[in-house]
């Protein structure tokens, strides 16, 4: 396991990269087969520490070979090359005339730290004269076992760190992986079947950071709970919540997301500020649900659908549930399951509020929620402190519907001596494209006063519960 923090500034190395397992075994006895296994995997870590092991640095020309005494090309990149040197290699749309490539350009300054991304490889052909084949043909019966192992491992660089020690650094790294890939094989082995061992990262509260995991791929989330079990004991976290669950591997902000959705676009905006005023914020992710997507005209009367979906979202990624988010019709669905609606209800055009909110949570998800009555909009300004202390020990979306609008409540900033109070609102009626910027300097995700509120309407809010489970 490696504990890295991706909050601080500096640089994230990452290697990745295939380990072909290959394994003959002449009979099928539990003790001969883990000895093979063993004696296969010490092979892969011999691989790993040859000369002939090779990492590349992603959209670059950096070749390096780590244990042929730091043979690297170009010759620029000698053992006295810092890590963020490596960066001005990185192939943009702007090549430098000098032949070196342009570092990315960053949009806006971020302490956090930037992910350099490397491939694990192997060296095949071998210097010197070229051996003639030789072929030879030999009959017995045996099983072959052959699965090919992620490599994937982090390891974090300061800005003085040199590529030669952290190249190092990553090569122990990846023995350690393969030493706990061998464990979980070996734990996990039915007879001659092997289920392919599965690094993932998770993000861990602070000071802890970053966690590397080996899991057995294939097996699901409610087979590995005394695996989950153990790692809270391990790194003291409370039972209450699912640190370990796939769904809350860490996403590495270079890479995208498959579905399209924006996730979390809130994190780009400033703070308001208030005098002795704290802000309180939605723990975790979630995807931003709007009119319009996912190919259904829903403009004028999905918005609780949407807000229901953002929430759904924020549920499935923080590990809770395996379901995807659902539809609008599998929405309806449930409020006919649960007798809430007539059957004609599925398929149609109407509206929902949070208490239907509340009741689909509960049937998808199994997700309680609490239900927030205001009379009239101005009230809102006095729920300063029952909207902070959900945010503090819920961190759920909310969803807020009145008259016949509904909004997403991710955070307030509250004044607990001024009443002051600003509400972070994520709007659903939204009809463009996933353009965060537009959304944020639209106010499509913004900060909002009390006066965005009807004052005269009433209003419902659905507070949804974190399940205790691991």
């Amino acid at each position: 396991m490696v504990v890295e923090n991706p909050s601080d500034s500096g640089i994230i190395l990452r290697v990745k990269g295939p380990l072909e397992f290959k394994c003959e075994l002449d009979n099928t006895d539990a003790p001969h087969v883990y000895k093979l296994i063993s004696r296969t995997f010490e092979i892969l870590r011999s691989q790993v520490k040859s000369d002939s092991c090779v990492l590349t640095l992603c959209d670059s020309p950096v070749i390096i070979w780590p244990n042929k005494k730091f043979h690297a090309t170009p010759e620029e990149v000698t053992t006295n090359t810092i890590c963020e040197d490596l960066q001005q290699w990185i192939q943009t749309d702007e090549p430098e005339s000098t032949g070196k490539r342009s570092a990315k350009k960053k949009n806006k300054k971020s302490s956090a730290a930037s992910v350099v991304k490397l491939q694990l490889m192997t060296e095949v052909t071998k210097p010197g004269p070229l051996s003639g084949l030789v072929l030879c043909r030999k009959v017995q019966n045996s099983h072959f076992v052959s699965t090919t192992l992620p490599m994937d491992c982090i390891v974090r660089a300061s800005s003085s760190d040199t590529v030669k020690d952290v190249c190092d650094r990553l090569m122990e790294e990846l023995t350690k992986q393969l030493d706990e890939m061998e464990k979980v094989t070996l734990q996990h082995i039915k007879g001659t079947t092997l289920l392919t061992p599965e690094p993932l990262h998770f993000l861990l509260p602070d000071p802890k950071g970053l966690v590397t995991v080996v899991y057995p791929a294939g097996m699901p989330d409610t087979q590995l709970e005394a695996k989950r079990q153990e790692l809270h004991r391990h790194f003291e976290l409370p039972d209450d919540r699912p640190y370990f669950r796939r769904a809350n591997a860490y996403h590495f902000p270079n890479e995208p997301y498959r579905d399209g959705y924006l996730r979390n676009p809130h994190l780009v905006l400033t703070h308001p500020s208030l005098e002795d005023g704290k802000v309180y914020l939605v723990q975790g992710i979630y995807s931003y649900h709007h009119y319009m997507q996912d190919r259904m005209d829903d403009n004028g009367w999905g918005c609780a659908y949407r807000s229901l979906q953002t929430i759904c979202s924020w549920f499935q990624q923080q590990g809770y549930v395996e379901r995807c988010v659902p539809s609008h019709k599998e929405i309806q669905q449930a409020l006919v399951d649960v007798g809430d609606k007539q059957t004609a209800f599925v398929g149609s055009r109407q509206w929902i509020g949070s208490i239907e909110v509340q009741a689909v949570l509960n049937q998808l998800l199994g997700v309680t929620s609490k239900i927030m009555f205001v009379s009239q909009g101005s009230e809102l300004a006095s729920k300063g402190r029952e909207l902070a202390n959900h945010f503090l020990t819920q961190g759920t979306p909310i969803m807020i519907g009145g008259g016949v609008l509904a909004h997403t409540i991710l955070g307030v900033a509250w004044s607990e001596t001024t009443g002051q109070i600003r509400y972070l609102i994520l709007d659903p009626h939204y009809t463009g494209a996933e353009d965060l910027q537009l959304i944020t300097d639209k106010g499509w995700c913004g900060w909002k006063g009390p006066e965005f509120w009807d004052q005269t309407a009433y209003y419902n809010l659905c507070l949804p519960q974190r399940p205790k489970v691991i």
